[in-house]
């Protein structure tokens, strides 16, 4: 493997074992593809260093499990942002109306 993938692979690793970060978060900020974070820390890191491919696994396991938990928080978040403009436009709407 060449010598830059072994880098980012194991500086992929040591940043979602440092942070918790998912695997989107992590394929942002080093500018990759999802698939290719994935693969890195799914596949690559396996034979590099097996310790530290334990501890992903884990962290990949517990973002799994939480991840209906993340969508329903966007979800409420995105609806309630939605509500606060439509009424903030109401507001502007009826404060216009009334300097007529």
């Amino acid at each position: 493997m060449r010598q830059d993938i072994e880098l980012r692979v194991v500086s992929i690793a040591h940043a979602m074992v440092f942070s918790g970060a998912t695997v989107r978060a992590l394929a942002r900020e080093y500018g990759v593809s999802k698939s290719t974070v994935h693969k890195d820390v799914a596949k690559r890191l396996r034979t590099l260093d097996p310790d530290l491919y334990a501890q992903v696994q884990a962290i990949l396991i517990k973002n799994k499990s939480e991840r209906h938990i993340r969508g329903g928080m966007a979800t409420k978040l995105k609806y309630k942002l939605r509500r606060q403009r439509r009424a903030d436009a109401l507001k502007n709407q009826s404060s216009a109306c009334n300097q007529r």
